[in-house]
């Protein structure tokens, strides 16, 4: 778990001591970045559609350098404001991810429909309409840029100790505990957690970093002795009683943030609906991980990827096979039934890399066997045959799952793929890992692969659903390669 240590601060103290000045900072910041790339964006356009002389583009457009920079500051004005009215300044959406993108892209679709209907009823008022295409298309991708690079210089100003909340967690149960290890990545939760309070004793330690700094009825105290800016309530910790006697005295504090847990955080993933019913607001569990935008990004890398994909391979399986039916007798194809989303049992397929008698050749080593039923994987495995071994050293036995893929049985990246005997493995974690799809690779593989203890994989498996996004797949599919190439734990 990390741990975020004042130490590593330097020369940053003092103004780590008003955090409150870093958030207000923060949007003004950020204001500044857009209105600078959409400028870039604007003057790249005219540049474009005006200087380069395309003969996709009329030559009939007023060619102006003033008219349009004037015209160019009012956009950039106009796009803030936009950006304001959105949300894209407020704390809550600020690297919130593929929303704040979705955000930007919206705001500067629209601002290019009302430049549109404002030169629809006001005919003096005249703009190039590849000019604004241009616009359109270049300012979506430079801000989107520039917020990416952005949050890149948060997350290393954090590691200096900019831009982090001092939180406590109120209720050391377990729940607590995977919260505290979920949030104290504080790069990317911006959550400096200093410990627990509410336990049985005092300074104990739940986790390897973080002890109860007190009890319940020592919590005024710690908030001042912890310059404490943030509480988070651990629900399946706490008393309805003790929920709402904290709730009374902190939730509409100024000086405070209380946040509440769902109490089922750590059994559930997949998100929460709220909807009223008759003005009761009830909450409704996602089915699956991924809804909406994030379920299309996702097809539309697993389908995209492996179907170019699949046209380079199709020569390498061909001959892959050859060489598995001139070493050992038995089938190509080796099918082994997995669970899918929900539950779903389905076979992935894979070449075959052991002799059809491995049962019979297991038998003859009682250790070996018992190794197997723990880990579920052997390092020396005597049923593998020689094209197995360099099958599986070159991770090449895990081709044909791209015929998974392609049917929607898999993804590309996703958690380990486990047979219905391993679900027992990941205990209440279990509800978590059918929520999405495995992959054909996953964090599992670029951490180590097989070797990688167990729990190592379950608490990898749980992090990637907790975490998802698109660019964490694209970093994962990236960090394959040298993962692949370098060999470690393939066996």
């Amino acid at each position: 778990m990390k741990v975020y240590d004042d130490r590593s601060a330097g020369t940053f103290n003092m103004l780590k001591a008003n955090s409150q000045n870093q958030w207000k900072l923060l949007p003004v910041m950020l204001a500044l970045l857009d209105a600078v790339m959409i400028f870039l964006a604007l003057n790249l356009a005219f540049f474009i559609r005006f200087r380069l002389n395309l003969s996709v583009f009329s030559a009939e457009a007023l060619d102006s350098p003033s008219y349009y920079t004037n015209l160019e500051l009012v956009m950039v004005a106009a796009s803030l404001l936009l950006f304001l009215m959105a949300g894209l300044y407020n704390l809550h959406n600020i690297l919130s991810g593929m929303r704040e993108y979705s955000l930007v892209f919206n705001s500067i679709t629209f601002l290019v429909i009302l430049v549109l209907v404002v030169a629809f009823l006001m005919p003096v008022f005249i703009v190039s309409r590849g000019w604004l295409l241009l616009t359109w298309v270049l300012a979506s991708f430079s801000v989107g840029i520039g917020r990416f690079a952005f949050r890149r210089f948060i997350f290393a100003a954090r590691r200096n100790g900019w831009f982090l909340r001092r939180t406590i967690i109120v209720g050391a149960n377990e729940e607590g505990r995977i919260l505290a290890e979920q949030l104290s990545d504080f790069t990317h939760s911006g959550y400096q957690i200093l410990g627990f309070v509410g336990g049985a004793v005092n300074n104990a330690t739940v986790t390897n970093q973080l002890h109860i700094l007190g009890g319940l009825d020592q919590l005024d105290q710690v908030l001042v002795e912890q310059n404490v800016e943030e509480i988070i309530l651990t629900t399946s910790a706490l008393s309805q009683e003790q929920i709402l006697t904290i709730f009374r005295r902190y939730g509409v504090s100024r000086q405070y943030t209380l946040r509440i847990s769902s109490g089922l955080y750590e059994v559930i993933t997949t998100g929460l609906q709220v909807k009223e019913f008759a003005g009761v607001p009830l909450f409704r569990i996602n089915h699956v991980r991924l809804t909406g935008m994030d379920l299309i990004l996702k097809y539309l890398m697993d389908y995209g990827i492996s179907l170019v994909l699949l046209i380079p391979l199709l020569p390498l399986m061909l001959l892959i096979s050859i060489a598995i039916l001139l070493d050992s007798r038995g089938q190509v194809i080796h099918k082994r039934r997995v669970l899918g989303v929900n539950g779903q049992p389905f076979y992935a397929l894979k070449f075959r890399t052991m002799a059809v008698n491995g049962d019979e050749i297991l038998a003859k080593y009682p250790d070996l066997k018992a190794e197997l039923e723990k880990n579920h994987k052997l390092k020396n495995d005597p049923r593998v045959t020689r094209v197995g071994a360099l099958l599986r050293k070159a991770s090449l036995d895990e081709l044909p799952q791209i015929f998974n893929v392609i049917i929607g049985q898999m993804s590309l990246v996703g958690p380990r793929m486990i047979s219905p005997e391993e679900i027992n493995e990941y205990e209440q974690s279990d509800i978590n890992l059918l929520t999405v799809k495995p992959g054909i690779t996953g964090l599992w593989q670029v951490s180590g692969r097989s070797d990688v203890t167990y729990r190592d994989r379950v608490r990898l498996d749980m992090y990637y659903i907790r975490n998802w996004s698109f660019w964490l797949d694209v970093q994962i599919l990236i960090r394959t390669i040298p993962a692949v190439l370098k060999r470690h734990g393939a066996y």
